[in-house]
């Protein structure tokens, strides 16, 4: 069911659009050194789309992945693609799959090749190439991100499938139940889509008896046929950031049930655990902070928790600190404090230390006066009292707002209180 030609490519309008940079490449022999990298997650197009592009121009094609293949391949394809378009002009199409998995050395061996014109290089990853390919090979090529393909594609390539004498022919049926099955275990993975209703297909065809009777694949053929759906998860990769990240966001935003199924997504993922627990412990300091303190206390537990316990049951404590920080009340006016106060120094606002304030226990303080004058809060029957604890243009800040959030709330009175007693001078 490969694709014979650009129309027949589903699932990614944005990057086959009329006038897009890859069709014009695809369609058109201008430019022929043009060299493309195709970013996108598995069963998205991108092999498909570099068969098209070498049928298209009547080229050779070569094809190598970054896993099996290693420099000496790559020279070997090189001098070969070299050699063909010295003596007979005939331009070589350079496949490589996961590219990602090349170092940096490895990928300085296509340079060379890309910068002469010798192979057009293709190269796929599902990896951001910004992180991934180094920076001479993406200014001298043009980089196509895949989208996942959508859910309504994939039931039309699956469709097709059964129809199609590429594929069955109609001489297989799927029931309802199987159809939605095989959409939610492929995860907008075409590729994954079609191994899973042909292993289906083959556990149905084990049932009949009649050769020229049509195969009825229902849901006990799908579930014999793959035990899971797929968790599209790289833990190196762009969905390392994007799921964090979206986990992160749904606990500030309250969301429990997002929150835990991005957790899900990570544990099933293989995600190291000791990192979501630090970044549970982040968020409570940042996101929930003075609003409950004890969120914090809690994060840093879960963390020694999983530290101490391991996976599986590492992930209990974590749903635990997940639900309690989702719906724990939130503010971030600690964050805001330090943050104000770093750009303050950061920007020059260093003034002297007041001579109260200073040591008393190194060698220049008599010289210097140093705590003459200060005042000791605990002679003071509130243990508050007026003092200058810092210069005047530090006084004239306010770096700490609390806001009228959870525990938080009582502390906008007393800090305002507190203040007029300590400044009520200024």
């Amino acid at each position: 069911m490969r694709p014979t030609r650009l129309d027949e490519v589903v699932g990614q309008p944005k990057a086959l659009s009329n006038g897009s940079a890859l069709r014009r490449l695809v369609e058109t022999d201008r430019p022929k050194s043009n060299s493309v990298i195709l970013w996108g997650p598995p069963g998205t197009g991108k092999t498909s789309i570099a068969n098209l592009i070498a049928s298209e121009k009547a080229v050779n094609f070569v094809q190598l992945s970054a896993i099996t293949a290693g420099v000496k391949e790559v020279r070997e394809a090189i001098e070969s693609a070299k050699t063909d378009l010295g003596l007979y002009q005939r331009q070589t199409v350079l496949f490589l799959d996961e590219i990602h998995r090349f170092s940096k050395s490895q990928q300085d061996t296509l340079l060379p090749a890309v910068e002469a014109g010798w192979v057009v290089l293709i190269a796929a990853t599902t990896e951001n190439p910004s992180f991934s390919v180094i920076s001479p090979l993406l200014s001298r090529s043009l980089v196509v991100q895949l989208e996942p393909i959508s859910r309504e594609a994939v039931a039309a390539v699956i469709r097709a499938t059964l129809e199609d004498n590429r594929g069955f022919a109609g001489q297989a049926e799927l029931s309802v139940e199987a159809f939605d099955t095989i959409l939610s275990w492929s995860a907008g993975d075409l590729r994954r889509a079609l191994t899973i209703l042909e292993a289906a297909a083959a556990s149905a065809f084990e049932k009949i008896t009649d050769a020229t009777e049509i195969v009825s694949i229902d849901q006990e053929d799908v579930v014999a046929s793959t035990s899971r759906s797929a968790n599209r998860y790289d833990r190196v990769g762009d969905q390392h950031y994007d799921i964090i990240s979206a986990f992160i966001k749904s606990v500030r935003g309250s969301d429990v049930d997002a929150a835990l199924h991005y957790l899900a997504r990570m544990i099933d993922g293989g995600e190291d655990p000791r990192f979501i627990a630090r970044r549970l412990i982040i968020l409570a300091a940042e996101d929930v902070g003075l609003a409950d303190p004890t969120a914090l206390t809690l994060a840093v537990a879960c963390a020694e928790a999983v530290a101490l316990i391991g996976m599986p049951e590492g992930r209990i404590p974590l749903s635990e600190a997940t639900i309690y920080l989702a719906l724990a009340p939130k503010s971030n006016s600690a964050y805001l404090a330090i943050n104000e106060a770093l750009a303050d120094v950061a920007s020059g606002l260093t003034p002297a230390v007041p001579g109260g304030m200073r040591s008393t226990e190194i060698s220049t303080a008599a010289a210097k006066a140093s705590g003459q004058g200060y005042k000791y809060p605990h002679d003071d029957p509130i243990t508050v009292l007026q003092q200058s604890y810092a210069d005047d243009s530090v006084l004239a800040k306010s770096y700490f707002k609390p806001k009228a959030v959870g525990r938080e709330s009582s502390f906008v009175d007393l800090w305002a209180k507190l203040k007029g007693i300590i400044r009520k001078s200024l």
